[in-house]
């Protein structure tokens, strides 16, 4: 058994160094012809990181030639194929941009936004990411509205909406709970304004409202009066959207104390 495994790992061996001196053979011929045609048998053959050598060598001699814009898309798909996403982003945009006319260009393009797209990170993360793939989809779809891309555009913008969504979710929250009140506030309320359609919009609310009570409690004397008014103002914000809101007892208490708050308050100042 011994024997079998060291005979089997010496013809591995064997067969890679062979693999590799082939490769090193093309790789220094100075042919161009054979080093183009080895390097589209690799790429149809999966070996990325061969082809991608290969086309680097013949790239810069093909300048001008119809031959290159086969070779400049394959060259971009290597990068992608290889995880190297950044600059998958960029050769796929640079294709695009070279080829305006190429039936390869639409490809190229969604290429472009789905490479940056592989590398949003998770929601804790910074997002740029995913904000650059949003732009690159909402753009491919502007170009190309009659695309079956399209579909598929919009449902990788709807994830990654979500994400940016819950990032803003949990920023706000974590501001709330380290008792930095209005800068929970500010964030929950942008929130609002970018995900009009969130399902958290009553619980964001709730939140909001919450925060300025606290806030407010735990304001300077000259503040709390002003500050007890928003959480009124927070309170017909819900109401106007969820009358049957389902944090309407928690609601109550905290609109009820602000009420006796404000007219002690201004008691005291008359």
């Amino acid at each position: 058994m011994k024997k079998y495994l060291f005979f089997a790992f010496i013809l591995s061996l064997f067969f890679s160094v062979s693999c590799k001196s082939s490769f090193e053979k093309i790789r220094t011929s100075g042919d161009l012809r054979i080093i183009q045609k080895k390097a589209l048998e690799y790429f149809e053959q999966g070996n990325y990181n061969n082809a991608q050598t290969l086309f680097e060598l013949i790239m810069p001699s093909l300048k001008g030639q119809p031959a290159l814009e086969e070779i400049a898309y394959k060259y971009a798909y290597t990068h992608y194929y290889l995880r190297s996403y950044t600059s998958a982003t960029f050769y796929f945009k640079n294709f695009s941009n070279s080829y305006g006319s190429s039936p390869l260009r639409e490809e190229a393009e969604f290429m472009a936004a789905y490479a940056q797209y592989k590398q949003s990170p998770v929601y804790r993360l910074d997002q740029e990411s995913s904000i650059k793939a949003i732009d690159g989809f909402q753009s491919f779809a502007n170009s190309f509205p009659e695309s079956p891309r399209v579909k598929e555009c919009n449902k990788l913008i709807d994830d990654l909406r979500k994400k940016l969504e819950k990032k803003a979710f949990e920023e706000g929250k974590l501001y709330f709970d380290i008792t930095s009140y209005q800068a929970s506030i500010q964030v929950f309320e942008n929130m609002l304004k970018d995900f009009p359609e969130t399902s958290d919009a009553e619980l964001v609310r709730f939140m909001i409202l919450k925060a300025e009570y606290l806030f407010a409690e735990n304001s300077i004397y000259e503040k709390q009066a002003e500050r007890y008014k928003l959480v009124l103002d927070k309170q017909k914000d819900l109401i106007d959207k969820f009358p049957t809101t389902r944090f309407k007892r928690e609601m109550e208490q905290y609109t009820k104390i602000a009420k006796l708050k404000i007219a002690s308050l201004e008691n005291v100042r008359h």
